[in-house]
């Protein structure tokens, strides 16, 4: 009878013992472009300028467990430059030119390292991150830091990175003949789905 009860008891920690690993695999999951939201917020010397990403890609590979984010095992997203619009078809016109969008289709970031995940409250957590960025075929190391909410099959990224352009060597367009001049320096907010 003894034998038989301690059978039992390793079954049930081997049970559990595999269950809880189960519950810790890697989920792939996609941006959803449509309860997404990316700006790129500029200036110039006549006005500031906002331009929105109408579509948005990528995956990431999490390991979530009981809404506890565990680990980030993968990240990439993408923004294709004939995505950014404005309200002023010459706006746009000039911003496929700068980032020489007709080569370089595709502005990407590439997760490289997770340097520390934070757990906020249930649920939240403060993220910071290296990756590549590229823009106009230039790719450079960033520091990215972001917030992310896990709730059920959703997981939301959001935060904002200010990035010089000509570090990418990318002149700042101008319009009418040099008389208006955007800044060099430009704001990416982000509120992106994956699903």
């Amino acid at each position: 009878m003894n034998t038989s009860k301690n059978n039992y008891k390793k079954a049930l920690i081997i049970l559990l013992f595999f269950s809880n690993i189960f519950s810790l695999v890697a989920q792939e999951a996609k941006v959803v472009s449509a309860e997404s939201k990316l700006t790129v917020d500029g200036t110039s010397n006549l006005h500031d300028w906002t331009i929105d990403a109408k579509k948005m890609y990528g995956k990431a590979n999490l390991v979530i467990d009981a809404n506890t984010l565990k680990e980030i095992k993968s990240l990439d997203f993408s923004v294709d430059v004939d995505q950014l619009k404005s309200t002023h078809d010459g706006m746009d016109a000039n911003t496929i030119k700068a980032l020489n969008g007709k080569v370089h289709k595709s502005i990407v970031f590439k997760l490289t390292k997770v340097i520390k995940i934070t757990k906020v409250s249930d649920g939240n957590f403060s993220v910071e991150t290296q990756g590549n960025l590229t823009v106009a075929g230039a790719t450079k190391l960033i520091n990215q830091s972001f917030t992310i909410k896990v709730a059920g099959e959703k997981v939301v990224f959001s935060g904002k990175q200010k990035i010089d352009m000509t570090v990418y060597g990318v002149k700042p367009p101008k319009a009418l003949l040099g008389t208006i001049r955007t800044g060099k320096d430009v704001v990416v907010n982000f509120k992106v789905t994956y699903n």
